[in-house]
């Protein structure tokens, strides 16, 4: 077993969230995992990106060459697409669908669906308006986890033992919050496949 996944989005929006819960989760499975450092402006509005790799077995580099990524996570549409060349043939994108503008030259929202859309294996949906319905905006990256929960290799109660110990420390309410998210994310990837 192994997955390589890289984590795309803006400062701000939950990419490290993501990681540790997926890490968490990947410990519980008896799994190794290995991070790269988070690149760009981790301060909210710059673009971020992490590589991070799981495996049954020790892991060596915890970089990700072009063309061979299982997995894409990313909170933003036009920064999913900055990573496509890291992506197997067979990979999967999961994506917000929402951008969020935060450049002047922000490329044609249409242009960008349109090469998502190309792409044989995607899940594009609007994580905010997901959180939205479920009660909490701040939870929209945990919807997000939970529409890539399939594409992970973990078995997804791991995902919420990491979601119970990442949050725990900010309290059952939140801890609560958070795994409907992850509840609200894997029904709708589940329903796309």
């Amino acid at each position: 077993m192994k997955t390589d996944i890289i984590l795309s989005g803006v400062g701000g929006q939950g990419i490290l969230s993501i990681a540790a819960v997926i890490g968490e989760a990947a410990l519980y499975d008896g799994l190794y995992m290995k991070q790269a450092e988070v690149h760009g402006m981790s301060q909210r509005g710059g673009d971020v990106q992490s590589n991070l790799r799981i495996s049954d077995k020790p892991i060596a580099s915890d970089l990700i060459p072009l063309g061979s990524a299982d997995l894409i996570i990313s909170l933003e549409p036009m920064e999913s697409l900055r990573y496509l060349p890291y992506l197997k043939k067979d990979g999967w994108l999961v994506t917000n669908s929402v951008p969020f503008v935060n450049i002047p030259n922000y490329p044609d929202i249409k242009e960008v669906y349109a090469a998502l859309n190309a792409l044989p294996h995607k899940v594009m949906l609007d994580v905010e308006n997901i959180a939205k319905e479920i009660g909490s905006v701040r939870s929209a990256n945990i919807v997000m986890l939970g529409a890539a929960a399939p594409f992970l290799g973990i078995e997804y109660t791991k995902l919420e033992q990491g979601i119970r110990d990442i949050f725990g420390k900010k309290g059952p309410e939140i801890v609560g919050m958070n795994i409907l998210a992850l509840e609200a994310g894997y029904d709708v990837a589940k329903k796309l496949l």
